[in-house]
């Protein structure tokens, strides 16, 4: 059993990465900006007010924990990558500083011309500001050196949507998981199996992965 802080974990991404904690049998804190609205989340779930860009809160809310995952949405450009350096630099100070790991963007996946598709001419503009400050949150992991284990997590750069966990999905690192049509597709929910099936066995230390069917 893991003690796992999740950020954002009111969200989409968040409240199911917490549901599939704690029906794991993890301790799960919900670190989120309002507490009162997230009664939704299972009744064994510690809710706190919590501050991914804050460093004290992460100085506080990683004394116990084991993991901390940063699912955070609806933010402007700065917000993923001001998370990302703040936990990088609060964590690396402790002793024994807990793993991070950043549900990040899809579109800073590579297409096969090796370029990242938020660089792609038909890019859609309304997701653009999200998508550059997820490619910039993945530049601060890469870049922080030694202190802090990280892991990015990244869902398909398209076919994302909430629906059944199934419990079955495929990995890679930079480019995306495709099945026999070229379809990249994954739901929330499994997308969460994959996050604490990292949590639990450990295989992309200091490195991206994305997943899909």
């Amino acid at each position: 059993m893991s003690n796992i802080v999740v950020f954002g974990a009111g969200g989409t991404a968040g409240s199911r990465i917490t549901d599939e904690a704690v029906n794991r049998g993890h301790r799960v804190t919900a670190a989120v900006r309002r507490p009162e609205a997230t009664s939704y989340l299972s009744g064994s779930v510690r809710t706190v007010t919590g501050d991914a860009t804050s460093a004290r809160s992460v100085r506080e809310l990683a004394a116990d924990a084991d993991v901390m995952v940063v699912a955070l949405g609806g933010g402007e450009r700065e917000l993923w990558p001001d998370a990302a350096q703040t936990l990088v630099d609060t964590l690396r100070e402790l002793p024994d500083p807990p793993r991070v790991i950043h549900v990040g963007g899809g579109a800073t996946l590579l297409t096969p011309k090796g370029t990242p598709y938020l660089d792609e001419p038909d890019f859609p503009e309304e997701y653009r500001d999200a998508a550059l400050g997820q490619a910039e949150a993945l530049a601060v992991y890469r870049s922080s050196g030694d202190g802090v284990t990280w892991t990015y997590v990244s869902p398909p750069p398209l076919e994302f949507h909430p629906g059944e966990r199934t419990g079955h999905y495929r990995t890679g690192t930079d480019h995306p998981v495709t099945d026999e049509q070229g379809r990249s597709v994954l739901t929330y929910e499994d997308l969460a199996v994959a996050i604490v099936d990292e949590i639990e066995n450990p295989r992309f230390p200091n490195a991206r992965f994305t997943a899909a069917y």
